[in-house]
């Protein structure tokens, strides 16, 4: 699997994680008095959300991607939805790779 296919695959799961981090996990917390979904969850989102930004920083380094697109990756894992977002972008460049 590629640089890019890689950085897809945690791309989603980390924004994934993070929508039932924000949607599930939390309201379990606060209205249903079950703090380790929150925990559990949270665990599971750090680590993405950590491979995320590693793989967006090598992808930096190997691709030579500016630092306005490095800098544009971590900020979409910051804000929900934004690694779907920045997705659309990696598939131009996957599909770009791939010579289609």
């Amino acid at each position: 699997m590629n640089l890019i296919r890689s950085l897809r695959m945690a791309g989603l799961a980390e924004g994934v994680s993070f929508l039932v981090l924000l949607l599930i996990a939390m309201p379990l917390k606060y209205w249903a008095g079950k703090p380790e979904a929150v925990l559990y969850t949270g665990w599971a989102h750090g680590f993405l959300f950590i491979l995320y930004n590693g793989l967006a920083t090598l992808a930096w380094i190997r691709k030579g991607w500016n630092w306005k697109r490095w800098i544009t990756a971590g900020i979409c894992s910051l804000v929900p939805l934004g690694t779907f977002w920045f997705d659309r972008q990696l598939k131009v460049d996957e599909a770009l790779e791939a010579g289609n």
